[in-house]
């Protein structure tokens, strides 16, 4: 499976969410599954592209040329294919349609946007693909809250959290992406 992964690519965080990602991308290979991600060398990006290599698994990057062209992110170099895109736009599409699934790790603005556009297509029936987000040291329980906070407001429906998995443990995560049980959307039961 290619399972698409939305993280950091700074090279200041911490270093638990640095070698539990790591971990992660071994563990991704191991099992069988394809990497595809923003083509970033360092930070979580970095991580889990080093893993995955590490176990012998394959690596797509998609970046755009500015990213090279203005040395805006260390790109990793040992993709076993790299695509350049001329916007962000287009570099979220193309991940998006090459991955069979998602894994959202520790991140910032961009990871965020990249976890809710995913999540919103998928409230609007435009894909089934898994989910799952690796809650690494609590990071995401603050997001975990406010969609319990939307969903207690009534600006969410209690269904939406039935579209993804959040959980601080890898096989938990793999064993609900690599599920072979097929999900019903009820898309008005979404809204």
């Amino acid at each position: 499976m290619k399972i698409c992964l939305f993280g950091a690519s700074s090279s200041l965080i911490d270093d638990v969410y640095i070698n539990e990602v790591e971990r992660l991308g071994e563990t991704l290979a191991r099992r069988g599954h394809s990497l595809v991600f923003g083509a970033g060398g360092t930070g979580v990006m970095g991580a889990a592209a080093r893993g995955i290599k590490s176990a012998g698994g394959t690596v797509l990057g998609v970046i755009p040329y500015f990213f090279r062209d203005e040395a805006v992110e260390l790109i990793f170099d040992n993709c076993d294919d790299i695509i350049y895109t001329d916007s962000m736009r287009e570099r979220k599409k193309i991940m998006e349609d090459k991955a069979e699934a998602f894994i959202i790790t520790p991140g910032g603005i961009g990871t965020y946007e990249e976890f809710f556009e995913v999540l919103t297509l998928k409230q609007l029936g435009r894909h089934s693909k898994p989910i799952a987000i690796y809650n690494i040291n609590g990071y995401f329980n603050g997001l975990d809250e406010m969609l319990k906070l939307a969903i207690k407001e009534k600006f969410l429906n209690k269904e939406c959290m039935t579209l993804y998995k959040l959980s601080s443990d890898p096989d938990e995560l793999f064993d609900y992406i690599e599920c072979k049980e097929h999900i019903e959307f009820n898309l008005l039961k979404l809204k």
